[in-house]
């Protein structure tokens, strides 16, 4: 029983870390290109 607890629980994080990188990487592009054009703005 305890290989099942782990072995969901090893699919879970590997299922959250994957969401953060599908929203965050896109996000962190879009801050660094918002940065890029703000010091041509300046």
């Amino acid at each position: 029983m305890t290989d099942t607890t782990t072995e969901a629980a090893g699919r879970r994080t590997g299922l959250t870390v994957l969401a953060w990188a599908w929203v965050g990487l896109p996000f962190a592009y879009g801050v660094y290109e918002l940065f890029l054009k703000l010091t041509q703005l300046f």
